[in-house]
């Protein structure tokens, strides 16, 4: 079966042409301070597999961070002494490498933002308070993480604007054959990911943003789970709003993206009122800034906004087709081996070339949060929850699963230990003797509606609710 993401071809430069053909994950485990720190008197080495929630930092990265607060730590654009200077310099440039990093026409498309929600949240209440009218069509899909629901439904609401959703197949995929009836409803706008955060399903984005321009609707495509992991062309695809967050691909928190075609972003009203965004403020009128700045009213995450333009340059080097492949081979490796439990069953598509490397399970009757709670026991990182996506939990007919994804840092051999955890898990939830969290118990299908009866879920309800908590 044809893959969804095609490779990008460049003209190599000799350090490119110097590149081997394959990504070494434990090589590039040793950029990673955090992964490489000696383990905790009785724990294991670090198995990190949580990089869809975020991802970790390299050492350029956060020595980057640490320049900009150390050497030349100064508000921008409006200073005229050299240290304003260089962290503008520095800041526009960070704008420059994501603009060339999606092959955005002009870094003027490219809006600082703190992450994805932030991004979409912009789109809904500028684009959409600007365009939507009551009785407009505004469509998702069944598989989106909350913040590309949550704000078109809060403007949809506000505008009188109707909502439509895509659904899911069995196997994880979307529902082409109802996206095109709903898009003969004639959608005002579509929004969908672009690589599902809870499956790892990889969307045929260019085509169904074809078929939405077709039918007439701005498309707003989520790439929080696409642009760490292959290479994403904006004007290829043809996307009119694309999201970003910089944690999830090597940045600093507090860093993301949003491009939009400039036509758009020109005749969008402001997001947020404020310094920077103004060109003339008068007691009873102003006006606005021109596109970025419009956009991007008071004092920005200067030092993580640079953070994340060093990610790109990390990224650059390593190669987005290296990462992708490199990514796919563990995706595939970790559906053989982790198909061989007992009781597990792994959600979204069979095949590894449709799926990110994202793989998201259940195993048996044991509760997710149990699963990853006793995997820390061997510290072994994995997320478990509904991962901000509800409605795909109720369609896959479960409240939560437990997530395993990998990145750039990762190896086969991190593959084979999360295999043996769960074998560990497996025989401590059902009775057998285990070296691990004898207070672990199956927690029975009939208790699983509402998560509650987990013993680390427990311990989160008790954290969540404590008068101590800042």
């Amino acid at each position: 079966m044809a893959s969804l993401v095609q490779p990008v071809h460049e003209t190599e430069t000799s350090s490119e042409m110097a590149q081997p053909q394959t990504l070494d994950g434990a090589r590039v485990r040793t950029d990673f301070p955090i992964l490489i720190h000696p383990a905790e008197p009785g724990r294991q080495s670090l198995i990190f597999l949580d990089s869809a929630a975020s991802s970790q930092k390299p050492n350029v990265v956060i020595d980057a961070l640490t320049a900009y607060y150390r050497d030349y730590n100064a508000n921008i654009h409006r200073g005229v002494y050299h240290l304003s200077e260089v962290a503008t310099t520095a800041f526009e440039d960070a704008r420059k490498k994501i603009a060339r990093f999606i092959n955005a026409a002009s870094p003027r498309e490219c809006i600082f933002v703190r992450n994805t929600t932030e991004a979409l949240n912009l789109v809904a209440q500028s684009w959409g308070r600007a365009n939507l009218q009551p009785g407009d069509l505004v469509v998702f899909t069944e598989m989106e993480h909350h913040s590309n629901i949550v704000p078109w439904q809060m403007i949809a609401e506000e505008r009188g604007a109707r909502l439509a959703h895509v659904p899911i197949t069995a196997d994880g995929r979307l529902n082409l054959d109802r996206f095109d009836e709903i898009l003969e409803e004639g959608p005002k706008l579509v929004a969908f990911t672009h690589v599902s955060n809870g499956l790892g399903t990889v969307n045929p984005a260019k085509e169904m943003i074809a078929k939405a321009h077709a039918a007439g609707a701005v498309v707003v495509l989520d790439g929080a789970q696409s642009t760490p992991h292959f290479a994403v062309d904006v004007q290829d695809l043809d996307c009119d709003f694309l999201s970003m967050s910089g944690h999830k691909m090597l940045g600093p928190m507090g860093a993301g993206v949003l491009y939009g075609k400039k036509s758009l972003l020109d005749a969008m009203p402001p997001y947020m009122g404020g310094g920077s965004m103004i060109r003339k403020v008068e007691l009873g009128h102003t006006t606005w800034a021109d596109v970025p700045a419009k956009f991007e009213a008071g004092t920005p995450s200067v030092g993580d906004s640079i953070g994340l333009g060093v990610a790109i340059d990390y990224l650059n080097e390593l190669g987005m087709d290296r990462v992708w492949q490199h990514e796919q081979e563990l995706g595939a490796y970790a559906l053989d081996r982790m198909r061989e439990l007992p009781g597990i069953v792994i959600y979204g598509p069979e095949s590894a070339e449709l799926r990110s490397g994202v793989v998201s399970f259940t195993l048996g009757d044991i509760h997710p949060h149990d699963v990853a709670a006793i995997l820390d026991e061997q510290n072994i990182a994995v997320r478990a929850g509904h991962h901000c996506a509800q409605p795909l939990m109720r369609a896959l007919g479960i409240v939560a699963t437990t997530r395993a994804s990998f990145y750039v840092y990762n190896t086969p051999e991190d593959v084979d230990r999360l295999v043996e955890g769960l074998y560990g898990v497996y025989r401590t939830m059902t009775g057998q003797p285990s070296p691990t969290m004898s207070s672990a118990r199956v927690v029975p299908v009939s208790e699983k509606s509402d998560g509650d009866h987990a013993p680390c879920r427990a311990k989160w309800d008790a954290w969540n609710h404590t008068d101590e908590k800042q």
